[in-house]
Formats: C-alpha cells, sequence, structure tokens
C-alpha cells in the first residue's frame, strides 16, 4: 500500500495485520481521487474509520489542509501515527482513538467542519445512514461537502441522506464505492 499521488506520492504506508481492517486498495484509492479530485486546494477531511490512515493521508497528499483519522483499535492507531510520521507533517492530523458515535459527538462539541467525509466501516457493523443524519444534525459539513463510502457491493445505500444526494457509484471487485454532494450545491 502507498500514497498514490501528491507531495507523498509514492511513500510506503503501513496496513494492520490480521482481519480487523481491510484497507483500501490502491486500486480503489487512486478511483475514489480521481472521482471526487483528484487535487484539492485546501478543505478538513474527516477519515472516520481509519484502519491504516491511508485515505485521510492521500487527501492531504492532494491538497487537503488537515485530517482528522478516528479509529478506536489500539493496534491500528499505532499504524496511523506511524504511517502519518512518514509525511513529516503531523500538525496536518489528529488522531482520535474512539468509537465512530462517540467522536462524532466530540467533533461537535469542538466545532469542527468538514469539506471531505470518508466512511469505510467495518461491514458487518455499518450505520452510515443514522451517521451521516446524525453528523448533518450536528452541523459537522460545510455547504460544498463531499462523503464517499466504501462498502461491500452488496449494500444498497440510498439515493438521497439528510441534505446529500448521490452522485456516484462504482463497483471494484467485491468492494462499492458510493460518492454524496450536498444537495443544495448541485
Amino acid at each position: 500500500m502507498r500514497v498514490i499521488s501528491g507531495i507523498y506520492g509514492g511513500r510506503r504506508l503501513k496496513s494492520l495485520a490480521g482481519v480487523a481492517t481491510r484497507p483500501t486498495t490502491d486500486k480503489v484509492k487512486e478511483s475514489i481521487f480521481n472521482m471526487i479530485g483528484p487535487y484539492f486546494e485546501g478543505g478538513e477531511v474527516l477519515d472516520l474509520f481509519s484502519g491504516s490512515g491511508s485515505l485521510a493521508i492521500e487527501a492531504i497528499s492532494r491538497g487537503c489542509e488537515h485530517a482528522v483519522c478516528v479509529e478506536k483499535n489500539y493496534q491500528a492507531i499505532k499504524v496511523i501515527k506511524e504511517n502519518i510520521e512518514q509525511t513529516k507533517e503531523l500538525e496536518k492530523f489528529t488522531v482520535l482513538k474512539l468509537d465512530a458515535d462517540k467522536a462524532i459527538e466530540k467533533l461537535a462539541n469542538d466545532h469542527w467542519v468538514f469539506d471531505y467525509l470518508f466512511l469505510d466501516p467495518p461491514y458487518a457493523k455499518q450505520k452510515i445512514e443514522d451517521q451521516v443524519i446524525k453528523m448533518s444534525e450536528l452541523n459537522l459539513f460545510k455547504k460544498s461537502a463531499v462523503i464517499v463510502c466504501e462498502t461491500d457491493k452488496t449494500v444498497e445505500l440510498p439515493e438521497k441522506i439528510a441534505s446529500f444526494i448521490q452522485i456516484r457509484k462504482k463497483n471494484y471487485g467485491i468492494t462499492s464505492v458510493t460518492i454524496y454532494r450536498k444537495e443544495d450545491d448541485q
């Protein structure tokens, strides 16, 4: 696994051994960023089920200003921190060892607002709709926010969640990537 493009392009990233996390493949990651970017002029990123931190690091590499990586697994947190160290720009990242639902509450209490949200929950435990609705209610999104959901291809996400409209869906093997954009930004 590596950073695909941008200022950290080509740097190798670690992933957590075992089945606790499911790293986004380089092919899927490259496709995601080609669909939503591929490069950015700033922006805040929330990687809610961060795993290795790969998506957040890729977003910063391509021009986002800051990323919050949320993960509850202790071993994954260690890997995220090691991967962030590879960037030599630790100040561009915030790492939270929290359950996703608790992190949402904390981020709202701390007045965070995001341009990009990456949701790649464990397939068996996903609550994407509920979490997006909760984040919308707590005003965690900027006006032109984009949400990227990575799921098993058998998962059918709705055309609309809260104020977000599905703008793209693509399957890659067993993985499906669904992208939403805030409706008032259409």
